[in-house]
């Protein structure tokens, strides 16, 4: 073999034990990277602004989003992560489902843009509202981004929950949460939440696949997360908005079950109460309004066997009547706003609503958030 051939091969050959070395290094990083770790390579709220929610998605390349699971670059793309907090403003973050996140809507449509909209004065400081809804429903979902959010100085935290989010067998179902079983292990041994941290549930990579062969899938999706930003910073598009959908359900099955249970009484300790107590732990001195979201009271076929496609009238019943016993107990701030909106104001879903709608919900909340209690 000539010389040149000898320098190739040796190139290569240090070429390739280098890209081990990375490989191997990058496993064990990643196999024991802090959960509260939030360095995060990200080109939103540099090259183009951040996202006014978090980033979800099934149709990227119409959407210019997508759904991925490190709640690290999910907060890094968000414009919380480069509002540097002033003294002179009142930080409120929204969370909850996708009702909160926003189906359907643009997002100053949402929640979060209609109060911002508002320009509150809360406690002698111009309010700012930041959507930190994301959809699935499950309430630890819902305490997993709340502890990450604290980390940004909020004042006040307004928290959405539903019947649907709260039975205790599907809290490690989402797959934000069960792509993340090492924060999820972190909040059931810090707060003694009654979940299981060994769950099927919840996916354990092992060290072959924190490699950055392993991990080749999610680093390209945070590659193409980034590559949406320029065309989120040039549309302001970041779902798809149809011209039609198939509108929620009104017309019923006569079906009384609600997760296998057909009552008639629906068991505390089924529900998963303990994610909003620790919920307001993980707050501290920050205060917490819970409120119970609008939802379709449903007047057609069958509806006086259910209110809607999710619940029947027996279940929601004793599940409001739950929070406001578990409210008094803990002493939350909470809201019940059920029958809020009328029915031709929810779009797809029992829960999604229509810019009118959100509007409502945008003005009763106001005026509980006005009724903050200051430091």
């Amino acid at each position: 073999m000539n010389l040149q051939g000898k320098e190739a091969r040796n190139a290569i050959l240090k070429g390739l034990i280098l890209f081990v070395l990375l490989t191997l290094l990058y496993g064990v990083w990643a196999g024991n990277r802090s959960v509260g770790n939030r360095e995060q390579f990200s080109l939103y709220n540099l090259v183009f602004p951040g996202r006014k929610r978090l980033p979800f998605g099934e149709d990227s390349a119409n959407a210019y989003n997508l759904s991925l699971f490190d709640v690290n670059a999910m907060f890094s793309s968000h414009e919380i992560d480069w509002r540097q907090k002033s003294g002179n403003e009142f930080r409120i973050i929204l969370l909850g489902d996708s009702s909160v996140w926003g189906t359907l809507l643009r997002p100053d449509e949402t929640l979060a843009g209609q109060l911002d909209s508002m320009r509150l004065t809360v406690c002698g400081k111009p309010a700012s509202v930041y959507n930190l809804g994301y959809p699935t429903l499950s309430i630890t979902k819902d305490l997993m981004l709340l502890d990450a959010a604290m980390r940004y100085d909020p004042d006040l935290i307004v928290w959405g929950v539903t019947l649907e989010a709260l039975p205790a067998d599907k809290q490690l179902t989402s797959p934000l949460v069960s792509e993340n079983a090492a924060r999820v292990a972190e909040l059931i041994a810090r707060y003694d939440l009654p979940l299981d941290p060994n769950s099927p549930d919840l996916v354990r990579r092992s060290f072959w696949e924190n490699t950055l062969i392993g991990q080749r899938r999610s680093l390209a999706d945070l590659v193409r997360l980034q590559l949406y930003g320029v065309m989120w910073a040039a549309t302001g598009v970041d779902q798809v908005y149809p011209l039609d959908y198939q509108p929620a359900q009104v017309d019923l099955e006569a079906d009384s079950s609600f997760h296998d249970l057909v009552g008639p009484q629906l068991d505390p300790s089924a529900l998963a109460f303990f994610a909003l107590d620790a919920g307001t732990a993980a707050a501290g001195t920050v205060p917490v309004l819970v409120f119970n979201e609008p939802m379709l009271v449903s007047s057609g076929a069958n509806s006086d066997i259910r209110y809607n496609f999710f619940y029947p009238r027996w279940a929601y019943d004793q599940y409001r009547l739950l929070m406001q016993q578990a409210a008094g107990t803990a002493d939350w701030n909470y809201v019940d706003l059920w029958n809020l909106v009328p029915a031709d104001q929810f779009t797809n879903s029992a829960i999604h609503l229509t810019p009118a709608g959100e509007a409502l919900l945008a003005d009763a909340l106001a005026g509980a958030i006005l009724e903050t209690r200051c430091p």
